[in-house]
């Protein structure tokens, strides 16, 4: 029988490139069964167990039989604990059919961009940014705008940089604070000022990424957009999700917020997509938000541990340069002068294979996040990993200095 040799591909699909982070991580778990050493600072998943009330919250529901199908928008249960949550910790007042559930905040973030997003329209966000942005805007046949920001400006944008992205084509603008990876949270007043240019544009919509919320060591706390102004409600959604804060990675469960219309457009793709999330997920989603969060500072306290121990040890490095983050678990550094004196590397890409061949450890290229020349270390495991990361580090540079 004869095949054919070459596939015409979706031409949407065929131009998205697979998430940098996903293919590192899968590419240090094969190392490993190969029986190499290699230290992992490259996924952004907490270390943590999940708290033990929340697991007793999903054994319970399978005893109590809660594993059917349930509604694509999610149970009922859980869109209460998220509008509780909302309104007891944001001071947000929305409604259960303002609000929906999704496996994961990537699928809540996909879901929206394709409800909002057509052919060439335009989505501003800020680079260093997640990288899956501009592969789910290519999806949505819309075109990926980006502000580029830098070290120097704590990986900041600009009121100004914001006002001279906007065209008549812009659809959407992506926000994240703190943000993944350069850990830079916005404080009220720089909100408040990129809101004022927001306001200036009627036709915008905002999307609000807030799955940081909660790891954030800043002296002012967590500051949501609509806290600051109010006034873009009717056109801003907000997503969010348990994975991060209450290190529920595996349970996939997201969740967004806004307007109704929106909201619904969002479920109808969902119904034919994926449906409804996985039932026990979202029984243990209903522990987590409604649940005690004494667990979720011990781990933030512990974040900030080992924040400040690496930032410390990275600032020691001759070719290194980096500032502290304000939150989640990552440090975005400036390697640009460590490759510029490697023989044979002229690439962060590059870099990163260098760094696992020489030191086995494996970290991220900024590339994937928009940004050349940086590499972005998670310390979201072990102090001991990190402390031997680190010195196989220090023998790397010192073997490269003293050559």
């Amino acid at each position: 029988m004869k095949t054919s040799t070459s596939i015409k591909f979706n031409r949407r699909t065929s131009t998205i490139s697979p998430a940098a982070t996903s293919g590192l991580s899968e590419r240090v778990t094969r190392l490993r069964a190969q029986g190499k050493d290699i230290i992992g600072l490259s996924t952004g998943e907490p270390d943590f167990e999940t708290p033990s009330h929340i697991k007793q919250a999903a054994i319970e529901a399978i005893e109590r039989g809660e594993t059917r199908y349930t509604a694509t928008s999610g149970t009922a249960q859980l869109k209460a604990a998220v509008v509780d949550k909302f309104q007891r910790e944001n001071h947000l007042q929305f409604s259960s059919e303002e609000v929906f559930v999704g496996s994961g905040v990537k699928q809540v973030l996909y879901n929206l961009l394709q409800t909002l997003v057509d052919d060439d329209d335009e989505v501003l966000f800020a680079a260093p940014y997640w990288v899956s942005y501009p592969e789910m805007v290519k999806a949505a046949g819309g075109k990926s705008v980006v502000i580029d920001t830098a070290l120097d400006s704590h990986f900041k944008m600009t009121p100004q940089q914001l006002r001279s992205a906007i065209t008549r084509n812009t659809k959407v603008f992506i926000f994240c604070s703190p943000g993944n990876p350069g850990g830079t949270a916005y404080s009220c007043a720089e909100i408040t000022a990129l809101a004022e240019v927001l306001l200036e544009h009627p036709d915008i919509w905002v999307i609000s990424d807030d799955i940081y919320e909660h790891l954030l060591w800043t002296e002012e706390p967590f500051c949501q957009l609509l806290n600051v102004c109010p006034q873009l409600k009717s056109r801003t959604l907000i997503v969010n999700g348990v994975s991060k804060a209450f290190a529920m990675t595996g349970w996939r469960i997201g969740y967004g917020a806004g307007p109704e219309a929106v909201i619904k457009n969002a479920v109808k793709l969902q119904s034919h997509s994926t449906s409804g999330a996985c039932s026990i997920a979202q029984a243990a989603a209903v522990a987590a938000l409604n649940g005690p969060m004494d667990e979720v500072w011990q781990m933030n306290h512990d974040y900030k541990k080992r924040h400040d121990y690496l930032y410390k040890a990275l600032k020691q490095f001759k070719f290194v340069k980096c500032k502290p983050s304000d939150g989640t678990f990552y440090l975005f550094v400036d390697v640009r002068d460590w490759i510029a004196n490697v023989e044979g590397v002229s690439t962060d890409i590059e870099f990163v294979e260098y760094l696992i061949e020489k030191a086995g450890v494996a970290v991220v290229p900024g590339s994937a996040f928009g940004s050349p020349g940086y590499l972005r270390f998670s310390f979201a495991t072990g102090m001991d990993k990190l402390q031997m990361a680190v010195e196989r580090l220090r023998h790397l540079e010192d073997r490269f200095t003293e050559s």
